[in-house]
C-alpha cells in the first residue's frame, strides 16, 4: 500500500450520506489485500458498530477477517482479538478510544482511518498512527473546526471534498 513511498495524510471532507464510508472500505479493502492491516477509529461505539455493520460484511464476503473493540467489549473476546492483531491473523479492526489501549498491537498496521477526526486529540490520533511504522492516515469529517483547517493550510494535510450526493441517494434529515 504505497505510493513510491509517499505516505498518505488526508483529510476526506463531505456531508453525511456522501459515501465517505464507501471510500473508507475501499481503503480498508486494498489494505487488506495488500496483506497489511487497517484500524479505523470512531468517537463512540454506536458509530464503530456502524462501521462494522456496514462494512465488516463487505470485507468478509472477500475473505477478509475483521473485528470490533469498544469499551464493552467482553475480556475473553478482547483477549483474543489482541493476539489476532499481533499474529496478523486480523485484516481490519474497528472501534472506539478502546483501540488506543497499550494491549492493542498490529502486526503491521499501514491503514487508519479517524472519522469525526476532531472530536480525538493529538496525543490521541498520534498514539494510533503511532502503532505501525508510518501508516496512511485518512480522517474524515462532515465539519471541519478551525484546527482541521489550519492543518490544511499548513501542508499537514491533503483535502479531498466530496460536494455532492450519490446518485438516487435521499436527502438525510
Amino acid at each position: 500500500m504505497c505510493d513510491g513511498g509517499r505516505v498518505m495524510n488526508r483529510l476526506l471532507l463531505g456531508d453525511v450520506g456522501t459515501g465517505k464510508t464507501a471510500v473508507a472500505a475501499c481503503a480498508l479493502a486494498v489494505a487488506a489485500d495488500s496483506g497489511t492491516q487497517a484500524c479505523v477509529m470512531a468517537p463512540t461505539g454506536v458509530l464503530a458498530r456502524q462501521y462494522a455493520d456496514k462494512t465488516g460484511p463487505l470485507l468478509s464476503q472477500a475473505g477478509m477477517s475483521w473485528a470490533l473493540l469498544t469499551g464493552a467489549t467482553p475480556a475473553a473476546e478482547r483477549e483474543r482479538i489482541h493476539a489476532q492483531l499481533e499474529s496478523g491473523e486480523l485484516d481490519v479492526l474497528f472501534g472506539t478510544h478502546a483501540v488506543l489501549s497499550d494491549n492493542v498491537a498490529f502486526k503491521h498496521l499501514s491503514l487508519v482511518v479517524i472519522d469525526e477526526q476532531h472530536r480525538f486529540g493529538v496525543n490521541q490520533r498520534s498514539s494510533l498512527i503511532s502503532k505501525g511504522e508510518k501508516p496512511h492516515v485518512l480522517v474524515m469529517s462532515a465539519t471541519p473546526i478551525p484546527r482541521t483547517l489550519a492543518l490544511i493550510i499548513y501542508g499537514d494535510l491533503d483535502i479531498s471534498v466530496i460536494d455532492e450526493m450519490p446518485p438516487g441517494r435521499q436527502k438525510v434529515d
